[in-house]
């Protein structure tokens, strides 16, 4: 083994455990942000009856753009009012563990506009949840414990959609809005609300 590589490992797992209260003092206004567009881009959906994959896809995958964008903007303004530096080893282990995951998602959402799909395959909403998951699961290791909850909520709610859904029981298209509003909107709605309380409960103490 590198010696070398070894020391730097345990310096960036010392630096993470180091700055975890920084990672939660900037991942709390990260899943408001990124709760608030869900909720919008949903709403967004519904009202103008965009069921077309083309359009459901494209407002989604720009949602995800801006809420990558903001995550790394307020990232990067919490890193300089602490005067810690932005695209550090412990950033960089934090992306690249949600990258794969991310990816496979965007790759896979892909393959129905090159095959003609005009209609929304709920398919593609699960695999979504599906990968976002795994991605918070991915990255929960370099990040506060609830992360990883949060993860198998995305998880598991995408095997029990998968598991209970039938084709005829409601609207495909509007579940489909329904859904991405209730996991990309709701739960980092709520998971951004808790951090923010025990946020400030720890501050209080």
């Amino acid at each position: 083994m590198n010696p070398n590589w070894a020391e730097e490992n345990l310096q960036t797992i010392r630096t993470l455990m180091e700055r975890s209260a920084l990672y939660r003092r900037a991942l709390a206004p990260i899943m408001l942000a990124a709760g608030l567009l869900g909720v919008v881009a949903a709403t967004v959906g519904i009202i103008f009856d965009l069921n077309n994959l083309l359009e459901f896809e494209t407002l989604w995958l720009s949602t995800a753009v801006l809420a990558v964008a903001g995550a790394f903007f307020i990232a990067r303004r919490q890193a300089m009012k602490d005067k810690e530096p932005f695209w550090s080893p412990p950033t960089r282990r934090v992306t690249q563990a949600l990258l794969p995951p991310l990816l496979a998602g965007l790759t896979i959402s892909l393959f129905p506009l090159t095959k003609g799909f005009s209609s929304i395959p709920m398919i593609i909403v699960i695999i979504w949840i599906l990968c976002y998951g795994v991605a918070l699961h991915s990255a929960a290791f370099f990040m506060p414990r609830g992360i990883k909850f949060l993860g198998w909520l995305f998880i598991g709610g995408a095997c029990v959609i998968l598991y209970s859904y039938s084709p005829g029981a409601f609207d495909a298209n509007l579940r489909a809005y329904w859904l991405m509003g209730f996991f990309f909107g709701v739960l980092h709605l709520a998971f951004g609300v808790y951090l923010y309380v025990t946020e400030k409960r720890k501050t209080a103490a």
